[in-house]
């Protein structure tokens, strides 16, 4: 990736060039030495969020400096068609730009641990598919995965490349115009808020290509249930396991919190490295507030081989 390339908007977003990780503060090494020593020897589960990819220049739905935000619901949006045209509009300028992400040293740190055979899995509540650019194998994406769509009405399936070039055609000018507003919030899942609301309603919204039915991104919204297969093999990670270990994930929604509840119930270890609280913070036996993309670099350099 070209560090050079230019930031979101113009309102201070970070670039999507992947920030250079810092090392792992002093002050956190008594405490992933801790980690270490309930972690290592075992197999894991690794359960990532939001926060593994703020590093690679995707915002954060919940951690700390992130903007306060009430994402389109399931409901909203197959209820109303000027709710699918704002949200398509603002995915594809969204989409336009979190695209280009790479994978940061959380990525691939991951990767390693897979690599060294330490990992019974690897179970992603983000959407961006950056842990499998980084070489990670056995994934569940949980939410799904926004470089794909999907047709509720004949159930076909798209590649969400090939849907931004059918709205490139039929809006043509839209992202330059957008650009020219100002993209003033993003989101992990690609959603954008610009200045100008006409500019919204003057978008096309693209119809299903073989059948014309709705098209919709192929990542669980809010309000709409994980698939069960998903979840049925995630849990078996978990009892592969004989850890869990959580990385960038706040836990607020049950989709994530209910593998270190199942964890915490079966006595294996849970180890949750996080910027601020989350909702699993009583069910751990160790929670780091510290850097996850550091944190996991040391982990994958320092813990032990299988006994």
């Amino acid at each position: 990736m070209d560090a050079r390339r230019p930031g979101i908007g113009t309102t201070g977003l970070a670039s999507l060039a992947p920030a250079g990780t810092a090392p792992l503060a002093a002050e956190d090494v008594p405490a992933m030495r801790q980690a270490s020593g309930l972690l290592g020897g075992k197999h894991l589960a690794v359960l990532t969020g939001a926060g593994l990819s703020t590093d690679s220049g995707i915002p954060d739905y919940r951690g700390p400096g992130a903007a306060p935000r009430k994402p389109m619901t399931y409901q909203e949006f197959v209820g109303s068609a000027d709710n699918r045209r704002r949200y398509w509009a603002r995915n594809h300028i969204g989409w336009s730009k979190l695209r280009h992400a790479d994978p940061n040293a959380g990525h691939f740190a991951v990767a390693r641990l897979e690599g060294r055979g330490l990992l019974s899995g690897l179970i992603t509540q983000n959407v961006d598919r950056l842990h499998e650019d980084a070489g990670s194998r056995n994934v569940v994406d949980l939410h799904g995965r926004y470089d794909r769509v999907v047709c509720l009405d004949g159930g076909h399936g798209f590649s969400r490349k090939l849907l931004s070039g059918i709205l490139e055609e039929i809006n043509p000018g839209f992202l330059e115009a957008a650009e020219a507003t100002g993209v003033i919030e993003m989101a992990p899942d690609a959603d954008a808020v610009v200045e100008d609301p006409e500019l919204i309603r003057g978008f096309v919204v693209a119809r299903c290509p073989v059948c014309g039915g709705v098209l919709k991104p192929d990542f669980v919204y809010f309000g709409e249930n994980v698939p069960k297969e998903r979840v049925e093999r995630a849990y078996a990670m978990v009892d592969d396991a004989g850890a869990l270990l959580v990385a960038g994930s706040s836990l607020t929604v049950m989709s994530g919190l209910r593998f270190v509840r199942h964890a915490a119930k079966a006595g294996k270890p849970v180890v949750i490295i996080n910027r601020g609280a989350t909702r699993g913070d009583g069910l751990a036996d160790l929670k780091i507030d510290a850097g996850v993309s550091a944190a996991l670099s040391w982990l994958a350099e320092e813990l032990p081989e299988l006994l």
